[in-house]
């Protein structure tokens, strides 16, 4: 229940860093709304999760979904350049969210 809550909080993450992006500095007020939304769910739900799985891997995994997923967005409606090397990393990153999961209790 609590790792469903913290990918949730990653996907959040996402949104609020997406919103950031397409609120134009704040001047779009649609998407500064949904930013404002979107990173108040990502923190609440962060702190919820963080109750039950050790704080260290709760952050580490958020960040590591908030990371490789706003890379994926960026590559795949910003269109910013896909090098081999970058996939490569974003591969790791997503693995080492992964492993987290599998090591932790």
């Amino acid at each position: 229940m609590y790792w469903i809550l913290l990918v949730l909080a990653g996907f959040f993450e996402v949104g609020f860093t997406t919103c950031l992006k397409l609120s134009n500095n704040f001047t779009n007020l649609k998407w500064s709304l949904a930013f404002a939304v979107c990173i108040t769910l990502s923190f609440v739900l962060l702190n919820k999760a963080s109750q039950h799985i050790p704080l260290g891997t709760a952050y580490a995994v958020w960040t590591g979904i908030g990371a490789a997923g706003t890379a994926l967005i960026g590559i795949l409606i910003f269109k910013e350049p896909s090098s081999t090397l970058r996939l490569i990393f974003l591969c790791l990153l997503i693995g080492s969210i992964i492993g987290l999961k599998l090591v932790s209790k």
